[in-house]
């Protein structure tokens, strides 16, 4: 007797892997554009006779401009389709990495890094959009959490690898690399993305508008991601700090933290990825996600009884905020496909401002609480996320 419609198990299409792996790839190499300066800002700012504080704003400068960017490129994917942005963007970041490294001075190097924040946030945003629309509701989460994961092993992979190459070439040379990875990432995307899922806009149809982007969640949904990135950059931008400074470890003593820090950020990427696929509600899972990354927040900057026992509350935090993320970027991308690209690029802006928010909000807490203030500013964070996810969960 056969199998009744009802007994016969779910089919979901095939993952298209490749494209994910390329899209992970451009994600790697954007995160790297910046990312990788952190071993040699004394050695630039020595290189282009100017002060440590300013070489390290660099990363601030390239903040704004790939939230602007990302900001328009959204808008413009959904107008004019998102291939020209999936190639142009790493394209055109690979050759202002040329810049950088050929850069006399350091207003040649803050103007070359701000174009090339712009051309990551460029296509960025774009990548989610398409990863999102080459793939079921149900597949989202999956989908999302390995094109994020590209992020995650900046920080495992691509800084320690990066100071190792740089002890040879130098910092110059580093962004070299990086264009070369740019561009090997422009080239699997123009591989992966050549059977568009749609097209440009018909002639004479109505362009989308920001009005049309943000009805309905969408402004909740990007207050709650702002939120999630303040508590995330509090840690990632800080915690090496607070190992030199608690445990007075070297610069080279801070590399296996990190390491076990990276590895719970992309462990908690890849579980987020199938809970958010596998359970019902994304929001209960994120706010869950958000309420226990809370809890282990409290004691991660106050209790320094031992570097063990730091690293592990620090891998712990980490993974619980991680598995959060997934979840926040299917139900964004749970839009219209023609507004797709608008809402993940305003959701790469709104990251900005929370990386910014946790850059300064850090800095004004370090200088007039400590370390000891870290762990209850970024517990209160995160219930507010939680909370919001908890006002709209259907």
């Amino acid at each position: 007797m056969p199998d009744s419609p009802a007994a016969l198990p779910i089919r979901f299409p095939r993952m298209p892997w490749p494209l994910l792996a390329a899209a992970c790839l451009g994600m790697f190499a954007a995160a790297c554009s910046g990312t990788t300066r952190a071993p040699f800002l004394i050695d630039m700012a020595r290189d282009l006779a100017t002060s440590l504080p300013l070489v390290a704003n660099l990363v601030a400068i390239t903040s704004i401009s790939w939230g602007i960017a990302s900001l328009m490129a959204g808008a413009g994917s959904d107008r004019w389709g998102r291939r020209p942005f999936l190639l142009g963007g790493p394209v055109g970041l690979a050759v202002c990495m040329v810049g950088v490294s050929r850069s006399p001075d350091f207003l040649g190097v803050a103007a070359w890094a701000t174009v090339g924040g712009a051309c990551a946030g460029a296509f960025t945003g774009v990548i989610m959009a398409e990863a999102s629309a080459r793939v079921i509701d149900r597949q989202r989460g999956r989908a999302l959490g390995w094109v994020m994961a590209g992020q995650s092993l900046t920080l495992l992979v691509g800084v320690p690898l990066a100071a190792t190459i740089g002890s040879y070439v130098g910092w110059r040379g580093v962004n070299l690399c990086v264009a070369g990875v740019a561009l090997a990432a422009a080239a699997g995307l123009f591989v992966t993305t050549r059977r568009p899922v749609d097209g440009p806009r018909a002639q004479g149809s109505s362009s989308p508008s920001y009005r049309a982007a943000l009805s309905g969640p969408v402004v909740r949904l990007l207050a709650m991601g702002v939120a999630e990135r303040v508590c995330y950059g509090l840690t990632a931008v800080y915690f090496a700090t607070f190992l030199q400074s608690t445990y007075g470890l070297s610069l080279s003593g801070v590399v296996i933290p990190l390491a076990v820090f990276a590895i719970g950020s992309i462990l908690g990427t890849i579980l987020g990825g199938q809970l958010a696929d596998r359970l019902p509600n994304r929001l209960l899972t994120f706010a869950a996600a958000m309420f226990g990354a809370s809890l282990i927040a409290l004691p991660l900057f106050g209790w320094t009884s031992g570097l063990p026992g730091s690293v592990a509350l620090a891998f712990g935090y980490v993974f619980v905020n991680a598995i959060a993320r997934p979840s926040l970027m299917a139900a964004l991308a749970n839009v219209p496909n023609e507004v797709r690209g608008t809402v993940l690029g305003l959701n790469v802006t709104s990251a900005s401002f929370g990386w910014l928010g946790a850059a300064s909000l850090g800095g004004w807490t370090m200088a007039h609480g400590g370390f000891g203030m870290f762990g209850p500013l970024a517990a209160c964070v995160g219930v507010l996320g939680g909370a919001l996810a908890l006002i709209g969960r259907r």
